[in-house]
């Protein structure tokens, strides 16, 4: 489990390595391109490169960290990824379920098989349970989202690579937006940030602007039109406040 610069997450914890392109937002993933790094430092974690891996050694950690933390899982591959079985996802959540002080953020672009696993699995209250929506052509993952039985229920809208004002916010609990990051970085346009943001504040949604992105990200920062947006579900920030 590792301290992470995630502006939304206090650590990150893979007890799966690896995944595989499904959409549009995977064409720059950073994963990929840090698990690729890692391979070549001699990380033991990584000699399948970016393979999916599964490390049960790593099943119990949550549980020796006894200071409450928000918990992103699975930052270097995909919880619901095909070729994660359904049992040794069960063991995940039931690490999850026991370690209750924390808050654990699940992101899945692969909703539809979160769906078919909670009808067989009661989400804990303590996991937060998010798809990730960076055009249009994704919008069926909101669907799969919404049928699941969760408490909370987000959206990563990262890379936010159109405009994807259109589409039906009602059922979730937090929007994550940002721009994409690094050399090859896609733009993002601000009438786009804009139009969730309004939207948010309309309903009552939190709204976290993560980064504008680029090859810059840190000259570029986060401030929409002089502000910090940087709300979660259950709190506030500094800032907000």
């Amino acid at each position: 489990m590792n301290k992470t610069n995630i502006e939304w997450t206090d650590l990150t914890w893979n007890p799966i390595t690896g995944c595989s392109k499904v959409s549009e937002g995977c064409k720059n993933c950073y994963a990929e391109k840090m698990a690729n790094r890692l391979y070549k430092m001699n990380n033991p974690r990584y000699k399948n490169v970016f393979k999916v891996t599964l490390h049960d050694d790593l099943l119990n950690v949550p549980i020796k960290k006894k200071k409450p933390n928000n918990i992103f899982v699975c930052s270097m591959s995909d919880l619901f990824h095909e070729e994660v079985p359904f049992d040794y996802i069960k063991k995940v959540f039931d690490i999850m379920k026991l370690a209750n002080w924390h808050v654990f953020q699940v992101l899945t672009k692969r909703p539809n098989r979160l769906l078919e696993f909670s009808k067989n699995y009661k989400i804990p209250d303590n996991v937060w349970i998010g798809t990730s929506i960076e055009n249009i052509t994704v919008k069926e993952r909101i669907d799969y989202l919404k049928n699941v039985q969760a408490k909370t229920k987000f959206l990563s809208c990262e890379p936010l690579l159109d405009d994807i004002s259109s589409l039906d916010f009602n059922g979730i609990d937090w929007i994550v937006v940002g721009g994409e990051s690094g050399p090859n970085s896609r733009p993002i346009k601000k009438e786009w940030v804009i139009k969730i943001k309004d939207i948010c504040e309309i309903n009552n949604i939190p709204f976290f602007f993560k980064q504008w992105g680029g090859i810059n990200k840190k000259k570029n920062g986060k401030e929409l039109d002089g502000k910090t947006y940087t709300k979660m579900p259950c709190k506030s920030s500094i800032e907000d406040l």
